[in-house]
């Protein structure tokens, strides 16, 4: 019994020291039609399959004038998954409910080992009435 408690133990040390800090930022501007998006709210994730829970890393809104900047980072085993998030109401019918919701996986290029990114993805200028591919909505709390 004390020599499996042993090897559970060095076991669990052996995994928490193999976890690495990992990081990502991303930056961009959205627009409505020919108008910033202002007040839009984004999110940068982290996401897991299996049983680990998703990592929220940085959310935030756009400015006056449409722009964003997001940057955030965790302890994985391996490589993580990060993935930004719009939910805005762009173009947008009020019979439905929620905010359209739609995401962007990034290129892993720009994951950065250590706690701070040492590079930004530029996802550009994002027009918010085009309709994506994969789209759903989601009624997020205020």
């Amino acid at each position: 019994m004390k020599t499996t408690a042993i090897i559970l133990f060095l076991l669990l040390v052996a995994i928490v020291a193999s976890m690495r800090d990992q990081s990502i930022a991303v930056k961009g501007k959205l627009l409505c039609g020919t108008k910033p998006a202002s007040q839009v709210r984004v999110k940068l994730w982290e996401e897991d399959s299996g049983p680990d829970p998703d990592d929220l890393l940085d959310q935030g809104y756009t400015d006056g004038q449409g722009d964003f900047s997001l940057k955030g980072g965790t302890a994985e085993l391996t490589v993580i998954d990060p993935v930004f998030k719009v939910y805005h109401a762009c173009d947008d019918s009020k019979l439905k409910p929620g905010l359209r919701k739609i995401r962007f996986k990034l290129p892993k290029s720009y994951i950065t080992n250590g706690k701070t990114p040492s590079k930004t993805f530029d996802i550009g200028i994002l027009n918010l009435e085009t309709i994506f591919a994969e789209e759903e909505r989601e009624i997020l709390p205020k």
